[in-house]
This record gives structure tokens, sequence and C-alpha cells, in this order.
């Protein structure tokens, strides 16, 4: 399964941090039935065998909706589950690196601040670009944060598909518009909501809203 600007609409990216006695399956399918156009499993905490296991599951998911699915950084886990691919930061493995034990047909996804960290990732071989913090986040301290007319010049100076992430909220999702991105990624946004469905499928509608001339 390859990406398109559509399956950047509403990038879903799980954190376990508000999990509690939830199921992280169920609760990934609840952003599918509302709309999540992508999903991307992140753990780094949980060892080898807990994360393929997770992966398994959350693939399964992301299988009978038909929608592409990464895995954060491990490309062990990715490989071993069969997951569409991985999306990998800037101090994680060097793309090109990545791409090359990937293999030509799978998704890969590489964060970048810059136009230049942008282009060299879509020289590596990049299918999307993640790029971020747009906005102040507490789920990643140590992001770069990325101002509009940065994120508008990233977008103008590649032609692959990029998504935007970090602080994403209801609240400031409008902001983006004319950033020319193809959608946002979130995770508190969706992840810390008492009722997740309800959470995904208002920041889909607001992100359709933002892609639209």
């Amino acid at each position: 399964m390859k990406v398109d600007k559509k399956s950047m609409l509403l990038y879903v990216v799980t954190d376990r941090s508000w999990l509690g006695n939830g199921d992280l399956a169920v609760q990934v399918e609840d952003t599918l039935r509302a709309g999540a156009t992508f999903v991307q499993l992140r753990e780094k905490e949980l060892d080898f065998d807990s994360f393929l296991k997770e992966a398994k599951r959350i693939k399964q998911v992301t299988d009978r909706y038909r929608v592409p699915f990464v895995i954060n950084d491990n490309i062990d886990v990715a490989l071993a589950c069969g997951a569409d691919g991985v999306h990998v930061g800037q101090k994680d493995m060097a793309a090109g690196n990545v791409r090359a034990l990937l293999g030509p047909d799978k998704i890969l996804g590489v964060s970048a601040n810059s136009v230049e960290q942008a282009l060299a990732a879509q020289k590596a071989g990049a299918d999307y670009l993640g790029v971020g913090a747009v906005f102040p986040t507490s789920t990643k301290t140590d992001a770069c944060g990325v101002s509009f007319d940065t994120l508008k010049a990233i977008c103008a100076a590649v032609s692959i598909p990029v998504v935007a992430i970090g602080g994403i909220q209801e609240k400031n999702l409008l902001q983006l518009k004319g950033s020319g991105i193809d959608g946002v990624a979130v995770i508190s946004a969706i992840f810390s909501q008492p009722d997740l469905y309800a959470a995904a499928k208002s920041l889909y509608a607001l992100a359709g809203e933002m892609v639209s001339p």
C-alpha cells in the first residue's frame, strides 16, 4: 500500500499514556470509524515481543479499513508484523538506509523541520513528510518548532505529501489553512479525549475544511 495526499488528511499517532484499562486496538478502530485515514503505532517503552504483538493486532484493524499502517522508528517490528511501512525522525536511522532495508514497495515517512531536511528526505526515498512541531506540544518535548512560513516553504519545495504535527487541536487546526499541507497528524487531540470517536470525527471534518480551496 502506498500513500497519496488523501491518506494524509487525518493521520493518527497512537499513545498509550491515556489508555488506562482500555484496549489500543479498540481505540484505533474508533478513530477509523470516525474517518481517520492513516495510523502510526508509536511505542517507546514496550519490549520487542510486546510491541510486535500490539502491532499485529493494530494491523488487523487497519487492514479491515484499508488504511495505511506504519510503525514509528522500529524497522524490525514493521517487517515482522507486515506493516505498510515505517516513520523515522531526524535522530533515527538515515532515510536512505531505511529505504534500503524496507525495499521499494513499503511506505517511508520522515520527520522534517526545514526545507533542507525535507528535500533530503524526498531525495532519499521518503513517500511523505511529517513536519512539526507546528504548535507547542507536550507529547514530544524535544520537538523543534516550525513556523507557518517554514511549513509553507516545505510544502512548496517538495512533490510528496506533507502532514503537519505537533500540538494540533480542534481550536487551532484551521490556523494551518493555506500552508499547503495535505492533512494533520494528531495524538493527544484524540487519545486524551473521553470520546475518541467524537474527537476524531470533529477533527476529520475540520481537516477537510482546512485543505479545501
